[in-house]
Parts: C-alpha cells; sequence; structure tokens
C-alpha cells in the first residue's frame, strides 16, 4: 500500500511566537533592521504573512520581542560579586553581542514595552552598582556612563571599513597618499607608528577606555582603593 502524501513529506516546525521572533532576528542579521518587514518575516518562516499574528500583534511586539532576545544573550553581572569584574564581564559580553546584532544597537533603550530578560538585566546592573556603595544618583551616572561608551563603541566598530589587523594596512594605504603632500604630520604619526604597525586591532581600545572608566567611578565609591587598576 502506497503511504499518503502527507506522510511522507516532512513535518514543517510548528509555529509559535518563540520561532517568529527568532526568525526576525535573523532577517535583521542578514539584512539590518530595515530589512524586517512582516512580508520578509513570513518568508524567512515560510508561512503566509497573516499567519503571523496569530502570534505577534505588529511590527512593534516583534522589535520588543527581538530586543528582549538580544539582552537574554548579555552576561548578567552577579549581585554582591567583585563590582568591576561584574560590570567589565558584562560590557565585554554586551560589546560581543552587539557584533553579532549591530542592527540592535539603536534599539536597545527605544522600547517602552520591555520584556522580561530586559528587566532582569537592568535590575542586576542596578544591582550590582547599588552593592558595590554607589548612591543612588551615582548608580544612574555609572550606568549612562558605562552603556554610552559600549554602545559608542560598538556603533564605531560595526563601520569600520576593516575587519581585523590584516585589512587595516590595506584600507590605509589610499589614504597615506593624500598624506605625502606634509599638511598631516600628526595623522602620518599616528598611522606608520600605531594604526598599520603589526598586530594592531581596534578592539584592544575597548579594554582600555573601559579600565578608565571603572577606574574613575571608583573614586565616587567611599572607602574604595581609587588606585588605578588593569
Amino acid at each position: 500500500m502506497s503511504r499518503p502524501v502527507s506522510a511522507s513529506l516532512p513535518q514543517r516546525a510548528r509555529l509559535n511566537r518563540e520561532r517568529v521572533l527568532r526568525a526576525a532576528v535573523a532577517v535583521a542579521d542578514a539584512g539590518g533592521i530595515g530589512s524586517l518587514t512582516i512580508r520578509s518575516l513570513a518568508q524567512e518562516l515560510g508561512v503566509k504573512p497573516m499567519s503571523l499574528y496569530h502570534h505577534v500583534a505588529n511590527k512593534e511586539e516583534i522589535l520588543d520581542g527581538i530586543v528582549d532576545i538580544v539582552f537574554s544573550e548579555i552576561e548578567l553581572p552577579s549581585v554582591g560579586g567583585d563590582w568591576r569584574s561584574e560590570m567589565r564581564r558584562r560590557a565585554n559580553s554586551a560589546r560581543g553581542v552587539l557584533r553579532r546584532h549591530p542592527w540592535a544597537i539603536g534599539l536597545l533603550e527605544s522600547r517602552t514595552s520591555p520584556g522580561p530578560a530586559t528587566l532582569r538585566h537592568h535590575d542586576a546592573v542596578l544591582g550590582t552598582l547599588r552593592g558595590a556603595g554607589f548612591s543612588v544618583e551615582m548608580t544612574a551616572h555609572a550606568y549612562a556612563l558605562i552603556d554610552s561608551y559600549v554602545y559608542g563603541f560598538a556603533l564605531q566598530e560595526a563601520a569600520l571599513p576593516f575587519e581585523g589587523s590584516e585589512t587595516v594596512a590595506e584600507v590605509a594605504a589610499p589614504m597615506m597618499e593624500q598624506f605625502s603632500t606634509g599638511e598631516y604630520p600628526h595623522l602620518v604619526e599616528m598611522a606608520t607608528e600605531y594604526f598599520i604597525q603589526p598586530g594592531y586591532e581596534f578592539g584592544n581600545e575597548f579594554e582600555f577606555g573601559l579600565g578608565m572608566i571603572l577606574d574613575a567611578l571608583a573614586t565616587s565609591i567611599p572607602g574604595e582603593d581609587s588606585g588605578l587598576r588593569s
């Protein structure tokens, strides 16, 4: 007896909210947030656009959901742990996540209906800073300063015209031709003595800047050793 056609076809995964949101992240990763539409999402999932509305009300709910997914990928600081180590670990994790999802940089703080992962994240950061001895006001300042640095660095890193140390010299070569007139001596010095030296990685600047910020913030904690740390 021949098998029914339906029995011989591969079973499509059941559509649910989680699958819709994960597909939305995939679309945004591949083409940027501008490429994410109900139609492109339906195409990614292999379904009709109207079927998505059984799981998400509109695009704003999709954006809320994918922002929450991004926050869920960032390592939470441990409240009660060494605040510098925890904030450094969290900052490095956030930078790594934003390298995977650069479209999210401008969206993370834009949502008015934050999801549970977003709320857990913010609460853990605030708890870590308050537990370190920062006042309520300084906790707000510290959080804003650290995130401004992390998001700004991630934005700059995503926009760079080179990837890794091996492509820096290649990208810099045509620029260096403009320096031959002698009008830009400081750019020549920086490029030849630092940027195009073997092993240069723009990403290494992240740790330096983060360390400076954490050291500066430490001076506002009563009784904290404000000596510079690596």
